[in-house]
């Protein structure tokens, strides 16, 4: 299986898994049916709210918390370079993926994000 693990804290939070492994999961559970896959909302590469920051401002949120791309990347469950990707604007990142560089970076608006 093709999982990612998402951590908090050291702890796994999420597990992330290929939408036909996750089917395949369900079948083995015995449950008929799966929810269906979820419209993809919108997202937005800068907040919307003048008073929080946007993932434009994440490499200067986490160089100014000292923290390196490397360490932060491994603890939010990324790599390194998906997370330089994000920081510069190439990929957005997905709600699991936001939370979590929310939590680490202790930005409140980004947590409450779905």
């Amino acid at each position: 299986m093709d999982i990612q693990i998402i951590t908090r804290e050291g702890e796994p939070e999420y597990a992330v898994l290929p939408w036909a492994q996750y089917q395949a999961l369900l079948k083995a559970a015995g449950i008929k049916e799966a929810p269906s896959s979820p419209a993809p909302a919108p997202l937005a590469a800068t907040s919307q709210d003048p008073t929080l920051p946007g993932l434009d401002q994440l490499r200067s949120l986490r160089e100014g918390k000292g923290i390196a791309i490397e360490a932060l990347a491994r603890t939010v469950g990324i790599s390194p370079s998906y997370l330089a990707m994000i920081e510069s604007g190439e990929r957005l990142p997905d709600a699991a993926i936001r939370r979590s560089l929310a939590w680490e970076l202790t930005v409140p608006g980004w947590r409450d994000e779905s």
